[in-house]
């Protein structure tokens, strides 16, 4: 009887084992936390959340980025407070898709690391978890940007309501030693239908007040303390920075100036003068130039 009372425990505890191997653990602080400047939040398989070091930084330099320098002044000025230690806000960056937003956050990453700056990238999909990012570094002495890019939700998604939380509005105060920078290409983070702005229209159905539902739609956007936009470039917005990123490449300025033609139809077959395209190109003309 006894040994089937043990071999019955045996069994129990390691099915036990089996159900707390599956089940949400709390996130744990990486051992090494000078192991990178950038971090990545990912969810395992088994719904365990882990913060997983970036081994290769993107080394981009507020030097580098050209025709954006109202953005840059804003950026870098608030990053500047938030690493003193002083009033800075979460910022939201939104405009035209290829004109520095994502790389105006990673350069202020590498100009401010040496002063403890870190960044935290979070996808979407993962903002539930925000909470307990928060938790996790809200004792270190470094100074976090946690990063949302292409930022946008459809109705209903979970992690809207946790962002919208963190920013502004959670029974927690706020963590002095965190902000959040996101991107997106439209200013409103909910998708908004004509049909929510004819409040004089009234189904049996619908909503009472319906004008409110737009009111909810843009209230995520203005927890966001700073909005920088983008704007498309010009011809020579954009020549200016496809030189700028030739330059940087090795590629002497004769030929620079030799490459603007072949520049402006690299922009006209993708339909865009943006910073990205720019660097697109000047990456393919200079591996041509040096091969």
């Amino acid at each position: 009887m006894n040994e089937k009372f043990e071999h019955l425990m045996l069994r129990a505890e390691q099915l036990i084992a089996r159900i707390e191997s599956v089940l949400p653990q709390p996130l744990a602080a990486p051992s090494d936390w000078n192991a990178s400047i950038a971090w990545r939040y990912r969810r395992r398989g088994s719904g365990h959340g882990v913060l997983e070091p970036v081994r290769h930084v993107a080394d981009m330099r507020l030097d580098s980025l050209k025709e954006i320098d109202p953005q840059k002044e804003k950026i870098q000025r608030n990053t500047e407070q938030f690493v003193r230690g002083l009033p800075a806000n979460n910022v939201l960056l939104t405009g035209a898709r290829g004109t520095g937003k994502s790389s105006l956050i990673k350069a202020c990453l590498n100009q401010y690391a040496a002063e403890g700056l870190r960044l935290i990238e979070v996808d979407k999909a993962d903002l539930v978890d925000l909470p307990d990012i928060v938790d996790v570094v809200s004792d270190r002495p470094e100074k976090f940007i946690v990063f949302c890019d292409d930022l946008s939700f459809e109705d209903g998604e979970p992690g809207y309501k946790a962002l919208k939380s963190i920013l502004d509005g959670s029974v927690a105060a706020a963590t002095p030693n965190v902000l959040i920078y996101a991107t997106s290409n439209r200013r409103h983070l909910l998708p908004e239908y004509m049909s929510e702005n004819l409040t004089y229209t009234h189904s049996e159905d619908g909503e009472v007040h319906p004008g409110e539902v737009v009111e909810e739609k843009i209230s995520l956007s203005e927890r966001f303390g700073l909005w920088v936009s983008f704007y498309p470039f010009s011809q020579d917005e954009y020549l200016a920075i496809v030189a700028q990123w030739l330059s940087a490449l090795g590629v002497a300025p004769g030929a620079i100036e030799s490459a603007r033609a072949e520049a402006l139809v690299w922009a006209l077959e993708r339909g865009s003068r943006s910073g990205r395209v720019a660097y697109q190109f000047a990456r393919d003309y200079a591996g041509r130039a040096h091969g």
